[in-house]
Order: structure tokens, then C-alpha cells, then sequence
């Protein structure tokens, strides 16, 4: 390695730096991309009241869980998990992991508010993105965790 002049080290360095920091999802990018369209058509469909889920997130009348649930669904799942899947930045796909799950919580909360009060239930749109941010919080966590 003697004949290689030091600014090709350094390039070859930095080269592999960036790759030490980016994951491969492989078949999980699949399966990640179909959860993000889950999470966005479940912004589509009926959360409180019939009241869609995009305008519990534009709106915030609907209550503090469930307006909770919508901003933290829609920013991890839907705008990290997409950033993540597209730059395939390992950090990114921890924050992505992370964030999906601590939406997990706060989905099964706005559920539970639901199902607690005078109102009628849960619509099928909160279901479905609680269903969405579990499944990319453990498929980003795999995904995270077999980074080489």
C-alpha cells in the first residue's frame, strides 16, 4: 500500500465511511414501501367520527390522541420512513425504527380513546395506520440492526 499517494487514501477512506453508514433493506424495501402506502391511505380513510385522518392531522379538533397519533404516523412513517428508504441512511433507519414505534404507543392510546368514550369506536382508517407503523417499526428495526 506504500505506492498509493495519501489523496487517494483519503478518497478510498471517505468512500467507505459512506458505505459504513448506509443499510441494504433488500427484500424488506418491498414490504416497507407497501406500509408507508398503508399509512397514507389510512390518512385517507374515516379516523373519528368519520372524520378522515388528514383532517384530524389539519384540523386537531378531534381530540389530543388521536391528533397525536396523526402527526407522529405521518412524520415517521410516512416522511423518515420514505427518507429512509430512499437515501438508505442507517440513521435514518433507526429514527424511522424508533419514531414508528413510539407511534405504535401513541396509536394503540388514540385507540383506546376511542373505544373508552361516548364516541363510536375507532374508524378503519386508525386501525389500519396503528397496523402500518407496528409492522415499519419491526421491519426498520431489522432492517437497522443487520447493517454491515
Amino acid at each position: 500500500m506504500s505506492d498509493v499517494s495519501p489523496e487517494t487514501r483519503a478518497e478510498i477512506d471517505r468512500a467507505g465511511r459512506g458505505v459504513a453508514r448506509r443499510i441494504d433493506p433488500g427484500t424488506r424495501a418491498m414490504l416497507i414501501a407497501v406500509a408507508i402506502v398503508a399509512a397514507v391511505a389510512a390518512l385517507l380513510l374515516p379516523w373519528v367520527a368519520g372524520t378522515p385522518g388528514w383532517q384530524v392531522l389539519a384540523s386537531g379538533t378531534s381530540g389530543p390522541l388521536p391528533t397525536l397519533f396523526s402527526f407522529t404516523m405521518t412524520g415517521f412513517a410516512v416522511v423518515v420512513s420514505a427518507a429512509a428508504l430512499l437515501t438508505r441512511l442507517w440513521a435514518l433507519a433507526w429514527l424511522a425504527a424508533f419514531g414508528c414505534g413510539i407511534s405504535s404507543v401513541n396509536g394503540l392510546w388514540a385507540i383506546w380513546s376511542q373505544q373508552t368514550g361516548a364516541e363510536a369506536g375507532p374508524g378503519f382508517g386508525m386501525v389500519l395506520g396503528v397496523i402500518a407503523v407496528v409492522l415499519l417499526t419491526f421491519v426498520w428495526a431489522g432492517a437497522a440492526l443487520q447493517r454491515d
